[in-house]
């Protein structure tokens, strides 16, 4: 159990004493080691390559498309654990400076755990976790070798902000996004846990805008709030989008 050595720290002899002690709301230095004991903080570059290249290729044309008017785009990195999902984004958009060159990208990364967003904001990995997902032409473009680490030159690094949220908390001083990526946390938490999170995004979610979860989740038998898209598989919307015309086919007008 991930909380064992914890108790031992603490010389808590069983998982009742640690709920009564947290049920007491008197210590919550020891509710913070509890949380950073439990998250998973699992992660690498580019993950599931083939669905993080049709949202960098298709999905976020045919929201440059939408967005045209404005030449605003919002990004939410929800639970971005050590920060390499929101810096591969990063880097997608300078491979592409041509084509958003005058546009406002804004990315948001956020995460429960202080300990991940130390790392994160640094942008500093090991080589065991540079190498995993990102390809040497661009590690060598976006870091500098630090003392055998890795790390993620100014012009990545400044293009994502970083901040503490709970997924569970209401996610309304965040704004809207016109793309969430909320990967691989949904399946760690029980059912009502699950909808009350996508309920949440949901009003986070821009018109029009894409929600994207990791390979092994859905929204199907959750919430009825979102619908999959029929363009992008693997990518959600708003139900009450869900009959209209294709994002793709949509143009905001000049």
């Amino acid at each position: 159990m991930a909380l064992k050595p914890l108790m031992r720290k603490h010389s808590i002899p069983n998982i009742e004493m640690l709920a009564s002690i947290l049920d007491g709301d008197g210590e919550p230095g020891l509710l913070k080691e509890c949380v950073e004991s439990m998250v998973n903080n699992e992660t690498c570059f580019f993950r599931d390559q083939a669905n993080f290249a049709l949202l960098t290729g298709p999905v976020m044309d045919s929201l440059r498309d939408a967005r045209s008017n404005s030449k605003r785009l919002r990004i939410w990195s929800a639970a971005c654990s050590t920060g390499q999902e929101p810096y591969s984004l990063a880097m997608s958009f300078l491979e592409n400076a041509e084509k958003w060159r005058g546009w406002n990208i804004q990315i948001l990364a956020t995460d429960i755990s202080t300990m991940a967003l130390g790392k994160a904001r640094k942008g500093q990995y090991s080589q065991f976790e540079i190498q995993r997902g990102l390809p040497v032409m661009l590690m060598l473009k976006y870091f500098d070798q630090v003392d055998g680490d890795w790390l993620a030159k100014p012009e990545v690094r400044k293009m994502v902000t970083f901040a503490q949220h709970n997924q569970l908390d209401s996610a309304r001083h965040l704004g809207q996004f016109d793309i969430i990526l909320c990967r691989n946390m949904l399946m760690y938490l029980c059912e009502g846990k699950r909808r009350e999170v996508l309920d949440k995004l949901t009003s986070a979610l821009a018109s029009e805008g894409v929600l994207m979860l990791g390979a092994a989740e859905t929204v199907i038998g959750q919430t009825d709030k979102f619908s999959a898209s029929k363009e992008f598989r693997g990518f959600y919307i708003h139900s009450k989008n869900a009959g209209s015309v294709p994002l793709a086919h949509k143009r905001i007008a000049v």
